[in-house]
């Protein structure tokens, strides 16, 4: 079983000023690391437009490496634009996984699009850096992976790795819609393609992951890292319906493999669970595994998916 010692909400974004993009939501951290600073790439949105829509957007904020707490620069700007007129992107940029290839940074991207019969639809882009991961120019007009006959909509949730020279993208793929509480919600399923060149990908076309709590359960943010000749997965998962409050919201689970295709879930591992009072009394979600200066953190999320910033979770004892 692992352990996490929680520290603490590291980003508020009500706190934050002078940054039209951002007013609420620092939705799925995923970390960069640099001598000094630790840079945690997350997206925000400002306020809804008259209609009561919103637009999804992803900044970074830098860390101070030595204190994780303290905030040494906002970005000015978002790092990628949305679409134009009817692209995949046209309504949001969220969420991001930043890896870094050379001289340059890729972020993989959810990039969001509205529907009529249902609220949305997602594919997966693909944004370059070569600032040092400051500006991204998108690789093209469309996704890099998108919808197909077995994965019919929302591919998002993207996490980019790479395990000896082959690239791994970890995400979600919408299994149907459903009615609940009078709204159609999507239910998604943790999924995985492979490529050799980070531009063409090879989908796996199956679930990774069991369903524990109910066969509509969604899992999302899979999060996979190699230790001890294990691969170990940690993601989150939630109820179909009631999901947005205590009783069936996002909670965080845990997986492990030694191949990359078959895993064992035992969510009784995982370590972290919702706190009795505060930002993170009602979910845990969107979990990322970093590793900085020979200690393992997790960035996660609290309620309402973010809605007020994200925290740090340190890992206590040894990995096994």
């Amino acid at each position: 079983m692992f352990t996490w010692q929680k520290l603490g909400r590291v980003f508020d974004p009500g706190e934050v000023k002078n940054r039209p993009w951002l007013k609420e939501f620092a939705q799925a951290p995923a970390v960069l690391l640099y001598d000094d600073f630790v840079r945690v790439y997350f997206s925000g949105r400002p306020g809804p437009d008259t209609n009561g829509q919103y637009v999804s957007y992803t900044g970074f904020v830098d860390l101070n490496r030595d204190n994780l707490f303290q905030i040494e620069h906002i970005s000015e700007e978002p790092i990628l634009p949305l679409g134009g007129l009817g692209h995949f992107d046209e309504f949001g940029i969220y969420p991001a996984s930043v890896i870094r290839r050379q001289e340059a940074v890729y972020v993989y991207y959810g990039g969001w699009t509205r529907c009529e019969s249902v609220p949305f639809n997602v594919a997966i882009g693909l944004g370059i850096s070569h600032d040092g991961g400051v500006t991204f120019e998108k690789a093209g007009q469309g996704p890099v992976l998108s919808y197909s006959p077995d994965e019919p909509f929302v591919l998002s949730g993207p996490k980019i790795r790479q395990f000896a020279g082959r690239w791994y993208l970890w995400y979600i793929a919408g299994r149907k819609w459903i009615m609940a509480d009078g709204r159609p919600e999507p239910v998604y399923r943790i999924r995985m393609a492979v490529s050799e060149d980070g531009y063409s990908w090879r989908k796996m076309n199956r679930d990774l992951i069991d369903t524990r709590i109910e066969e509509d359960e969604a899992q999302a943010s899979p999060d996979v890292f190699f230790a001890n000749g294990v691969y170990h997965m940690f993601f989150c998962y939630r109820n179909s319906t009631d999901f947005r409050g205590k009783p069936g919201g996002y909670r965080i689970g845990y997986a492990r493999s030694k191949n990359l295709v078959d895993w064992v879930r035992d969510d009784s591992k995982a370590g972290i669970d919702v706190s009795i009072t505060g930002w993170d009394s009602e979910m845990v979600a969107y979990p990322h595994v970093f590793e900085l200066d020979g200690q393992i953190y997790m960035m996660y999320l609290g309620n309402q998916v973010g809605r007020h910033g994200f925290g740090l979770a340190r890992m206590e004892g040894e990995l096994t």
